[in-house]
């Protein structure tokens, strides 16, 4: 039926691999056999049901198939047994137990079908593993960032100081961004569990396959209709999907992790790791305490790109059912940044944050002076471009002076306004503000906690978005369970739907 079908190759090798993020530690011993093989298996168990059922098989020949469907997959769980993911392989297995009857199983079938929906199978499983990840990351961030939410530390723009924020601010934003990775995760989800299976080749057959109720018993949503989409089209642009939300996490936490790189290379970090596991010394430098586990995680971010990368040129251009874009790269890219994800949150779990260095920082430039611009206008009816021009004019005398905003004369400051006013032609060049609320207006605290806007640094807001973020996290944390209960149900009813094919009488 399918001539030059596509082999996995070592796709279940490195599956099995991948497979290690899957689950739970208490399920270990079961995933072990959670390969080609099993879901092969539980394929079979499923089209057995369905041929009965349908009334493609006899039913008085339901039972010896299912039975010789169930002692197959028994001999394959035995110490040593050779486990095959080719069904013609596994196929010749079932003939030697039920007889040539037995190849009535793969009626309305095609191996192009069941190898696309046991890679849906994989990745539905991956989707959930990389969620989980995910959300084990932003938990260790959002409780980082609830230690310290209303210290004070610089933000960039432009690889520069900009603007202090609050360290909860800071923090925040990124799991903010990793929220909206849970989003697309769930997306994914929802397309990648749509069921491809009973299209056979790719036009169906003349068997009257119940395509809906193979899909019920295997845990699926739905069917993906147009069979020709299901096996030749529909993996192109869901390996898009899923390898762009493993780019996006990776860029988002190549993000954070450069911010993280970046602090090694000043004398005094305000964000460093504990020295322990994931910190190295040089073999000739004493002094070096090196972060190697930030440069891990950093490795396997663009690891995950990298892959994605690769996965998008192989689905390059190529016409519908070659094999190029029917391997496990999108499966893979996710693993990986599901790998990502877990150093990641070790490391977010022993970075240390030394607030007063953090605030230091902050003091020692003038990040300060947007708000000292936004104060005459708001305050003092100071157009602003005449209060940034000011501004400008007094971070350029204070470091031409080697002073901070703090060190500089109040005088001087006066003297700086007036100039600055001229320049605009305005009458009056008299700073309409005194000295206490000069100095206030260059201090961040002041600027941090005047700040009004939706999303703002200000110590009600990120409170505001630390619970808002707490309650996303427990909801999409319960959509998982919900999602695994739902696959754990249907994988029952398969059971007992098997079962009782293999009491028929």
């Amino acid at each position: 039926m399918d001539h030059g079908t596509p082999r996995f190759g070592s796709l279940g090798a490195r599956l099995v691999l991948a497979a290690a993020l899957l689950v739970g530690p208490s399920d270990a011993n079961a995933q072990e056999k959670r390969d080609e093989f099993y879901w092969l298996g539980e394929l079979n168990k499923a089209a057995a049901v369905m041929v009965v059922e349908q009334g493609i098989v006899p039913r008085p020949l339901g039972k010896p198939i299912a039975d010789a469907v169930a002692q197959v997959i028994a001999d394959a769980s035995k110490q040593g047994a050779r486990r095959s993911g080719d069904y013609l392989q596994v196929e010749q297995l079932i003939i030697a137990i039920a007889g040539p009857d037995g190849t009535r199983l793969h009626s309305g079938r095609s191996r192009q079908d069941i190898n696309a929906t046991r890679m849906r199978l994989f990745q539905r499983d991956q989707v959930l593993s990389t969620l989980r990840a995910l959300n084990l990351a932003r938990e260790a961030l959002i409780g980082f960032a609830s230690a310290h939410p209303d210290a004070i530390v610089p933000a960039y723009t432009v690889g520069v100081q900009a603007q202090p924020v609050s360290f909860g601010h800071y923090i925040l934003a990124y799991t903010q961004a990793l929220e909206r990775d849970a989003v697309r995760l769930a997306q994914a989800f929802a397309t990648v569990n749509r069921s491809p299976l009973g299209s056979a080749a790719l036009g169906t057959s003349s068997f009257p396959v119940n395509r809906p109720r193979l899909a019920e018993l295997m845990g699926f949503d739905g069917v993906i209709e147009n069979s020709l989409d299901a096996n030749q089209l529909s993996p192109i642009d869901t390996g898009v999907e899923l390898v762009g939300v493993a780019a996006s996490i990776a860029l988002t936490v190549g993000a954070f992790v450069s911010d993280l790189e970046a602090q090694y290379r000043l004398t005094t970090p305000w964000l460093t790791l504990q020295e322990g596991e994931l910190t190295g010394t040089s073999s000739i430098m004493p002094q070096k305490r090196n972060p190697v586990g930030i440069n891990d995680v950093r490795i396997a971010a663009s690891e995950t790109l990298g892959i994605a990368t690769t996965y998008l040129f192989k689905a390059h251009n190529v016409p519908h059912g070659v094999p190029d874009y029917k391997g496990n790269d999108p499966i893979q890219a996710l693993a990986r940044a599901a790998d990502t994800l877990a150093r990641l949150t070790a490391v977010v779990r022993q970075l240390n944050f030394n607030e007063e260095r953090a605030l230091e920082e902050v003091n020692a430039d003038y990040a300060t002076t947007t708000e000292l611009a936004d104060i005459l206008q708001r305050d003092a009816d100071v157009p602003f471009r005449v209060g940034h021009h000011f501004a400008s004019e007094l971070v350029t005398y204070g470091r031409g002076h080697g002073l901070r905003p703090s060190q500089i004369p109040f005088t001087v400051a006066q003297e700086v306004y007036a100039k600055a006013a001229a320049h605009f032609g305005r009458t009056e060049t008299r700073l309409p503000l005194d000295e206490a609320s000069f100095r206030r207006a260059l201090t961040p605290e002041n600027m941090v906690r005047s700040s009004r806007g939706l999303g703002g640094p200000q110590p009600a807001e990120v409170r505001r978005m630390l619970e808002a973020q707490r309650k996303q996290l427990a909801s999409d944390q319960g959509w998982i369970a919900e999602r695994e209960a739902k696959l754990a149900s249907a994988s029952a009813r398969l059971e007992e739907a098997f079962g009782r094919l293999r009491e028929a009488r």
